[in-house]
């Protein structure tokens, strides 16, 4: 015996996958293969026992997805069903002529149970009992299901690019993204197998009718025909039999109908049906004084039943009352103690200067909860993506985020600020989800209007019942966290610049030692001084170019320092050493590239302004400069409407006059050098600025 080995098949979690093998077979042996009375009994209990665990498990579910398995749970228990009844019929139509008890004693007692000595009332309750299970539960399951796969399959676009939408600002990592499609893709396929698992109940609600007709008449017919029974003795047996059959079969199905309905009915929340029932239907307890005022006036009409009226009034508003209690409470608790007498003024000390922090977030007092760890909040860890995102991206590490309240901001609101100062505001309505227009929607959303606080695009802030509504419209939705988080990120990126201060040049500088010891010390501070580093590397992270290279900007900074310290013209020699870097932040997949050029007319005259007036371009002529802004601006949007990246190449002592000069007003526009363009990448000219049209 101990060499003796269990089959694979039989070992550990292999012997879960042949469970449900053997279950079908079974059910479809049961078709086939006479069973005894007392086998029934078992099979009849189980069924039973089955579907109040489907019921307990579908109303203790926080979402659909946590009982992914239920539509095939109801094509399992629906078939047990159905072979139940045929093993059953079986025995009824052989053995009915022995007594009520011949299907076994579940049958006989389900029986006597609903028939009651009156044949006809068990028919017609059987019947009722029927039609409700086949045109209230099952047909109303299976409309919800029906239309929850068609706005979960509507919904998909919305939700994968929010989902994609938090992947790009950094606020969740790979492995979180591939979950979330994921569920998303499992939410559209589950509606979808329980719009088609649902006509599974509701046939077998037409096959219990049928089945029992079946037996009522054959059981009369082989009783009277073949075993000379009486017509009151066979309409007695096989009338009991054939109810009982029908009875111990639809209650499973209603009660598995009804788990289905609620699966379907329910509306995602982090609570039970049980707790959002408490939580919801008996939270107020004015509509429970109302409602007992009401039930008291019935009580007192005469008539009526003025026991149970007044008890029930009485109940409510007992409840009423405690839940009144108990939230004065829970707000009793919730105020302060009582105020701390103020210390004695002390004298002013160096102590009190508090140096600015360098960035700042400010929110208001319903947002606190977005930023409290106590309390959940997820902004803390979107913050720490948005930083570490950065650092991969652009090249260093970005100062911590001080996030404190501020009672003095609108309840709602939050600013962020750079060394105190303020660069950004908005407002985030926690518990609400702003849907955000990006220019395909197909329809309006109730509740107020307001705009994108990174990107200004037309928005609606509405309630998380809509938003499924929303993403089916063909809305980006976003919950407040992601809101602050975006703008937040979009910030930081656009002043990268002024983030780079000399401690974290510093750091970064310490960071390259690691690698690259004699790099760095043959540079700083013998050829260029550390003022000097750093002022062309904000020069470059001004115009959004990424410092993540900087052995090549060390590079070339070590080669022409010799001959020049001036920031500016060093900075365009780093520009030329990154050009491919830059090229492909711009365009990250093309071959081609589709930029914008000056005609020779406008670059010549640019030319002689730049030889008059100097780098700073202070000479150029007003009208000169008009007409160049305004046909840039028009060039750019001809761009924009072509999908391509707005890019205008100029000769080189032009770019960095025109990339100030255009920076205002047109930030999305990108200047660059002829000698920047790698000599690989085929160039095509889309528009030309400074022409006749």
């Amino acid at each position: 015996m101990n060499g003796l080995k269990l089959p694979l098949w039989m070992q550990g979690r292999n012997s879960k996958a042949f469970a449900a093998p053997l279950i079908i077979i079974m059910m479809l042996a049961m078709m086939v293969l006479p069973l005894p009375a007392f086998a029934l009994d078992i099979f009849f209990s189980f069924n039973i026992a089955l579907s109040i665990i489907v019921l307990l498990t579908a109303l203790y579910t926080v979402k659909p997805l946590d009982f992914m398995v239920f539509p095939t749970v109801l094509l399992v228990s629906t078939m047990l069903r159905l072979s139940l009844n045929v093993a059953s019929t079986r025995v009824v139509l052989t053995e009915g002529h022995t007594g009520p008890d011949a299907a076994g004693k579940v049958i006989e007692a389900f029986g006597h149970f609903l028939i009651g000595g009156n044949y006809t009332v068990g028919i017609v309750v059987f019947i009722i009992l029927t039609i409700i299970n086949f045109t209230v539960v099952t047909k109303g399951a299976g409309r919800i299901a029906e239309v929850g796969a068609r706005f979960a399959l509507d919904a998909m676009p919305g939700k994968q690019m929010a989902i994609d939408a938090d992947l790009n600002a950094g606020l969740i990592a790979e492995q979180e993204a591939r979950r979330r499609r994921t569920e998303v893709a499992q939410e559209a396929e589950f509606y979808g197998a329980m719009d088609g698992a649902s006509k599974y109940v509701r046939g077998d609600a037409v096959a219990g009718i049928i089945v029992t007709v079946i037996n009522i008449v054959g059981g009369l017919i082989v009783g009277m025909v073949q075993h000379d029974l009486a017509f009151a003795t066979a309409i007695k047996n096989y009338t009991l039999l054939a109810i009982g059959d029908g009875l111990v079969a639809q209650i499973p199905s209603l009660i598995i109908s009804t788990a289905a309905g609620v699966v379907v009915s329910r509306v995602a929340s982090d609570q039970d049906i049980g707790g959002q029932l408490v939580t919801q239907l008996f939270a107020k307890p004015q509509v429970l004084y109302i409602t007992a005022a009401i039930i008291g006036g019935m009580g007192v009409i005469p008539g009526m039943p003025h026991v149970a009226f007044l008890l029930l009034a009485a109940a409510m508003a007992g409840g009423a009352y405690l839940i009144s209690q108990r939230a004065q409470t829970v707000e009793t608790e919730a105020e302060p103690v009582a105020a701390i007498a103020a210390p004695e003024v002390e004298e002013a000390t160096w102590q009190d200067i508090v140096p600015v922090d360098t960035l700042g977030l400010e929110v208001g007092y319903r947002l606190i909860p977005l930023v409290d760890k106590t309390q959940g909040g997820e902004l803390l860890k979107r913050i720490k993506g948005i930083r570490k995102k950065f650092a991969q991206e652009v090249g260093f590490l970005s100062p911590p985020v001080h996030i404190r309240d501020n009672l003095d901001l609108k309840p709602s609101a939050y600013r962020i600020t750079l060394k105190g100062v303020e660069i950004g505001s908005g407002e985030a309505h926690a518990g609400q989800f702003l849907a955000i227009n990006p220019g395909m929607v197909t329809g309006a959303l109730p509740g107020p209007a307001t705009t994108d606080p990174a990107f200004g695009l037309p928005a609606t802030w509405v309630d998380a019942a809509l938003r499924e509504q929303a993403q089916t419209m063909g809305y980006t939705v976003v919950d407040a966290g992601t809101v602050v988080a975006t703008h937040l990120n979009h910030l930081i990126t656009m002043h990268a610049a002024e983030l780079l201060g000399r401690q974290e040049l510093q750091q970064l500088l310490d960071h390259l030692v690691k690698e690259s010891p004699k790099l760095v010390e043959d540079l700083v501070p013998k050829l260029i001084p550390l003022a000097t580093l750093q002022k062309v590397l904000q020069n470059l992270l001004t115009e959004g170019v990424h410092i993540r290279d900087m052995r090549s900007i060390i590079e070339t900074l070590a080669e022409h320092a010799t001959y020049t310290q001036e920031a500016n013209e060093l900075t365009a020699l780093v520009r030329i050493a990154l050009g491919r870097a830059i090229v492909q932040q711009l365009f990250p997949s093309a071959g081609e590239l589709s930029v914008m050029t000056l005609d020779n007319q406008i670059e010549r005259l640019l030319m002689q302004a730049l030889q008059t007036s100097g780098p700073d371009g202070a000479g150029i002529e007003p009208g000169l400069a008009d007409t160049l802004a305004a046909q840039a601006e028009q060039a750019t949007r001809r761009q924009e409407q072509m999908g391509h990246t707005p890019v205008l190449v100029v000769p080189g002592p032009l770019r960095a006059l025109l990339a100030r000069f255009l920076r205002r007003g047109l930030p999305q526009l990108k200047v660059l050098s002829h000698a920047e363009l790698p000599d690989s990448r085929t160039i095509r000219v889309t528009s030309l600025i400074g022409g006749q049209a």
